[in-house]
């Protein structure tokens, strides 16, 4: 029992480790502000939405991008900034 406990420990921490890295990909990711920058244009020229509703969403995505830049310059976070560096997993299974 005791070495099925160790493999489901190892799964799980496995699974939150890819999660961990996942996420932390996602957040230096600035090709989809790329994308949704570039949607908003196409949006603005077939007419679905206006100048004042691009220039706001533009400024948005632009504001992201530069702390995306700034973050991967720097290599670290603004203080007080969550980063997920890594996760760990305890668990204590009672025997029956």
């Amino acid at each position: 029992m005791l070495i099925i406990d160790k493999m489901l420990a190892s799964g799980i921490k496995f699974v939150l480790d890819k999660v961990a890295a996942a996420a932390d990909a996602e957040l230096n990711d600035d090709s989809r502000l790329r994308e949704e920058l570039l949607a908003a244009q196409m949006r603005l020229e077939l007419g679905e939405i206006t100048q004042e509703e691009f220039a706001g969403l533009e400024k948005d995505v632009l504001a992201r991008l530069r702390e995306i830049r700034e973050r991967q310059r720097s290599g670290e976070g603004e203080p007080g900034e969550l980063k997920v560096v890594g996760v760990e997993a305890t668990a204590n299974f009672e025997k029956e």
